[in-house]
């Protein structure tokens, strides 16, 4: 393979047989349930990234099932989103992921700067619940539950926040183990389509673990529980601030 035809090909790894493939990126029927809880100011602030703000002491607990999604297929998501301002605009910065599935993992990792580990988390619904897990290897580390749509919610209010922009730290090492990219990125998800929202009792419990600490924002008391339906668009990002440059 000449050069040039390797400059032409290059998409993802590996170069013939590329992990994930070009976007853009369209969800059908996504599946979410949002445990929203307050949580520790201070352990929010030791690891939120500057010059990312923390907006209150909240975090947003996600169980997220995706059964279509171009590219990547039929898979299952779980983590923690904190709620932001970025030079005053409101957004949100996605602190953690775990997931079952390769194809959204690297591609979530290498074009956004996802925060995506290999986890086992789950949505369904057993009789009168909806029930949210995430297992570690052998370890449960998230258990969420709230009643099955025991209350319709205007779905005005979800399309307001899933426009806001979100933020991502993305960490790509030079082959000498430096950092070669430490960015943080801003991205839209686009095209929403809310088909289903509800509201219900919620409950959370997380447990800690070495290296699945979504522990480390402790439960303090449980905000509200928002299970809701969708199709997006997950658009492409930009860079807003480089770490290396400053």
């Amino acid at each position: 393979m000449k050069q040039q035809e390797v400059r032409q090909s290059a998409f993802a790894m590996p170069l013939t047989s590329p992990a994930f493939p070009p976007g853009p990126y369209r969800f059908v029927n996504r599946e979410y349930m949002i445990i929203t809880y307050r949580t520790d100011p201070a352990a929010i602030e030791a690891i939120l990234p500057e010059p990312l703000q923390m907006a209150e002491p909240v975090v947003r607990y996600e169980f997220i099932r995706m059964p279509d999604s171009t590219g990547f297929g039929d898979y299952s998501e779980s983590g923690q989103v904190i709620p932001v301002t970025f030079r005053g605009e409101r957004g949100s910065y996605t602190l953690a992921m775990f997931l079952d599935d390769q194809p959204p993992l690297a591609g979530g990792r290498e074009l956004w700067g996802f925060p995506k580990k290999a986890g086992k988390p789950r949505l369904e619904v057993h009789q009168d619940t909806l029930v949210g897990s995430l297992d570690f290897g052998p370890v449960r580390v998230a258990t969420g539950t709230m009643g099955y749509k025991h209350e319709t919610l205007d779905p005005s209010s979800l399309q307001a926040g899933l426009a806001e922009p979100n933020f991502l730290l993305k960490i790509i090492p030079h082959v000498d183990g430096t950092p070669r990219i430490c960015e943080l990125v801003r991205y839209h998800t686009t095209n929403v389509v809310i088909k289903g929202a509800w509201s219900s009792p919620g409950s959370l419990e997380l447990h800690p673990h070495a290296l699945a600490p979504v522990s480390a924002l402790p439960v303090l008391e449980v905000l509200s529980a928002r299970h809701f339906i969708c199709d997006l668009t997950l658009d492409l990002g930009t860079v807003v601030f480089d770490y290396l440059q400053q």
